[in-house]
C-alpha cells in the first residue's frame, strides 16, 4: 500500500458542494484515495454500500458526502461530550 498525501482535516473543512465535487473527482480519477479518506474519517462501509444500493437514482457523490458530513458531526458531538465529562470528573476530584 502506498502513502496517500491527503490532509483529512482540510477535507473535513470543505462545504457540502465542494465535498461533492471532490468526491466526484476522486470517484473518476483516484477511487483508492476516496476509500482511504472514508477509512480515515471512519465512515461506515456497510452504510455506504447500503445507501448506494437503495438510492441508485441519487448521485453517489452526494450520498457519500452526506455520510462523511454525518460522521464528522458525530465525532464532534462525541468529542464535546468527552470534554464535558472529563472536565466534570477533573473538577470533582479537586479539593
Amino acid at each position: 500500500m502506498h502513502e496517500h498525501n491527503i490532509d483529512v482535516a482540510a477535507f473535513e473543512q470543505l462545504t457540502r458542494e465542494d465535498l461533492i465535487t471532490t468526491i466526484n473527482d476522486l470517484i473518476l480519477h483516484d477511487f483508492e484515495k476516496l476509500v482511504y479518506v472514508m477509512y480515515r474519517i471512519d465512515v461506515n462501509e456497510a452504510k455506504i454500500k447500503s445507501l448506494l444500493a437503495s438510492k441508485k437514482d441519487t448521485n453517489a457523490a452526494e450520498l457519500i458526502a452526506d455520510a462523511i458530513i454525518e460522521r464528522i458531526n458525530q465525532k464532534k458531538v462525541a468529542k464535546e461530550l468527552y470534554k464535558q465529562q472529563h472536565h466534570a470528573e477533573s473538577t470533582e476530584e479537586k479539593w
